[in-house]
């Protein structure tokens, strides 16, 4: 036996706590942990200036890093559920699965709310010329809460899956 696994039939097997241990430092991991920071903290940086000051500093920041969160979350999603299926009644799964499905309504809100800001400084036909319409409070306010929703879930996804490893 290693540090990193046992042999089996003399290859070298890794352990399931040096096999965890090399997924949390997967590329697209720390690239989707980066884009979920700068979507966090630039968001919450959004609400707070359109609350307090009437302005959206960074909008183009946060909705370039959407897109792109976007993108890398549906990658990562992909290769973590056929990693971890089928589906087992655990409370790591079910932490899981609240954060994919707030994820999903984060993400599609989002993208609705990039087309408006799109058409809104004439990156989309109709759009400036035509005079800047605001996007629907309402899909504004279900995006802040629902990413408020994906921070939370997210966060007790990894804590559960952490604690489940420790035992």
């Amino acid at each position: 036996m290693t540090a990193g696994g046992s042999r089996r039939d003399g290859v070298l097997v890794a352990s399931p706590i040096a096999s965890r241990a090399r997924r949390l430092r997967a590329p697209l991991l720390i690239l989707l942990w980066a884009l979920l920071a700068i979507e966090a903290v630039g968001g919450l940086a959004l609400f707070f200036a359109r609350v307090a000051f009437g302005s959206k500093p960074g909008e183009a920041l946060h909705v370039g890093a959407g897109l792109a969160l976007t993108l890398v979350y549906a990658a990562y999603q992909w290769g973590h559920w056929r990693r971890v299926a089928p589906w087992r009644s655990r409370l790591d799964y079910g932490l899981g699965l609240l954060a994919a499905v707030a994820m999903a309504l984060t993400n599609l809100s989002g993208l609705a709310l990039a087309l408006d800001w799109a058409r809104r400084t004439g990156l989309m036909p109709g759009g400036a010329a035509s005079g800047p319409a605001a996007s629907s409070p309402a899909l504004v306010g279900f995006h802040n809460v629902a990413s408020m929703v994906v921070l939370t879930f997210v966060a007790a996804h990894v804590g559960a899956v952490l604690r489940r490893a420790g035992k």
